[in-house]
């Protein structure tokens, strides 16, 4: 069963076509990797798959592109619906300056939720999912701001899936953040997707190979491969793909 269906995608900034005729299936409770040299559309395609293009100004999208079965961006959709279903973890960390427990139930109050015992639940229940309750569940009250980015991050992995989301689109999650952190973050990515579908914007080849289940390859705004991971980095059906994940370019 697949989250995703898209089919012959193009998308433009003005005249700048940054994407060319995508067609890509991605599936359910699976991590999905994009990789690619900087500038190649796999963080445009990210954004699009949660309607973030949509404060982009002169964009436009062509083409078909699916979740469940169902055209989201057909003009009676509702976007904000989408992005309650579809969650979104930044590459640099972005707690509110607010507290972590404020942090964690903007979400599920915007969405009107008020009672207190709920809330509570949410927070302790999201916080777990994201591997950082035993950290913080004493500081509650603490500014977001205040705790080490590799926690700042987990606190927007959680943030995000507080209003109970199908899917997380992360774009570098972990670019910015030290080893320890990574490992951390892909330890949860590894946990979630039994529950969660994945989808990950990463510079790092090996964080590809090492959590992801399906890998997209692109290059200059085009798909050039899309296959099992371990397929893809052991034997790989084109000759670019062979070239990039050698190193001998991007």
């Amino acid at each position: 069963m697949n989250e995703f269906s898209i089919k012959n995608m193009d998308l433009f900034y003005g005249d700048f076509q940054a994407l060319k005729k995508i067609n890509l299936d991605i599936p359910k409770h699976q991590v999905t990797a994009f990789i690619g040299p900087s500038g190649c559309g796999k963080s445009t395609l990210l954004k699009s798959l949660n309607r973030m293009n949509d404060l982009v100004e002169n964009c436009r999208i062509d083409g078909e592109l699916l979740f469940e079965g169902e055209n989201f961006y057909q003009k009676d959709y509702d976007a904000n619906h989408l992005r309650k279903r579809v969650g979104m973890v930044f590459q640099q960390p972005n707690p509110f300056p607010m507290s972590i427990y404020d942090n964690i139930t903007y979400g599920p109050r915007t969405h009107g939720i008020r009672d207190r015992k709920t809330l509570d639940e949410i927070v302790e229940k999201s916080l777990k999912q994201a591997a950082i309750w035993d950290e913080v569940k004493d500081d509650l009250k603490k500014n977001a701001l205040r705790v080490s980015g590799g926690q700042q991050q987990r606190l927007c992995i959680a943030r995000a899936l507080a209003v109970n989301p199908d899917v997380l689109l992360m774009d570098e999650p972990t670019s910015a953040l030290d080893p320890i952190s990574t490992l951390k973050i892909e330890e949860l990515v590894q946990q979630l997707k039994d529950q969660y579908t994945i989808i990950i914007v990463t510079h790092n080849m090996q964080q590809a190979a090492r959590i992801s289940d399906k890998t997209a390859f692109f290059l200059h705004g085009e798909v050039v491969e899309f296959d099992d991971t371990d397929k893809l980095f052991t034997n790989p059906k084109h000759e670019k793909t062979a070239d990039y994940i050698s190193g001998r370019f991007g």
